[in-house]
């Protein structure tokens, strides 16, 4: 899924966060995009996934354009910021709350959950309630919520928070899993070596603009 942002700048009130931005992620591909804290990265990602309407410029996705041929991007899954869940209900109830807004059948909605939790490594700890799951245990939940509807995209804004040595181990290898499958996936991190070890390209920020 290949992801052409041209000239695309956000203004608010009182500040510019993303200026005159333009690059190309190619499709199956994983991207990394780096930069200090306010360097933009958050919102380029929203912009790319049609949670924020750019000042100017556009987003296309595969060719569409973003605001106009669809609202979001076809075929995403999405991880942006701390995922909040319900935590008087367990992971497994939590996602299936997300699915019945869905038109899957039963079984699939049991498949698709029980897939994505077996990829996170959260199984087992499914009828747990969230209230008390582990900082990196909803950092995983958050990443099976992502996952369960096989997207052929992924957004994912520091998805190692959280994690201890071997949930980045497994996140790590089930990303370089999905790559190999053909997703696609925009990826930002304050662990330079989680980028160094997964990304094909890597887009600078600083000020709102891309640098070398």
């Amino acid at each position: 899924m290949e992801i052409i942002v041209d000239h695309l700048t956000k203004e608010y009130r009182t500040q510019t966060a993303l200026q005159d931005v333009s690059c190309t992620f190619a499709s199956g591909q994983i991207h990394g995009i780096v930069g200090r804290n306010g360097s933009g990265k958050s919102v380029l990602l929203r912009c790319i996934c049609g949670y924020s309407r750019p000042t100017s410029g556009t987003v296309r996705i595969d060719g569409k354009l973003l605001g106009k041929d669809c609202a979001f991007p076809p075929d995403m899954g999405l991880l942006l910021d701390t995922p909040l869940f319900l935590p008087r209900f367990s992971g497994y109830e939590n996602l299936m709350l997300l699915l019945n807004i869905r038109k899957y059948s039963r079984a699939e909605k049991e498949c698709m959950i029980h897939d994505a939790l077996e990829q996170v490594g959260l199984l087992d700890q499914q009828h747990k309630k969230v209230s008390k799951y582990s900082l990196g245990m909803r950092q995983r939940l958050g990443l099976a919520q992502a996952l369960m509807e096989h997207p052929k995209l992924l957004i994912l804004d520091e998805p190692f928070n959280g994690l201890d040595r071997d949930g980045v181990a497994h996140v790590r290898q089930l990303l370089l899993s999905l790559k190999e499958q053909g997703v696609t996936m925009l990826l930002t991190s304050h662990y330079p070596e989680d980028l160094d070890a997964l990304c094909d390209t890597f887009t600078h920020l600083d000020g709102g603009r891309i640098v070398e």
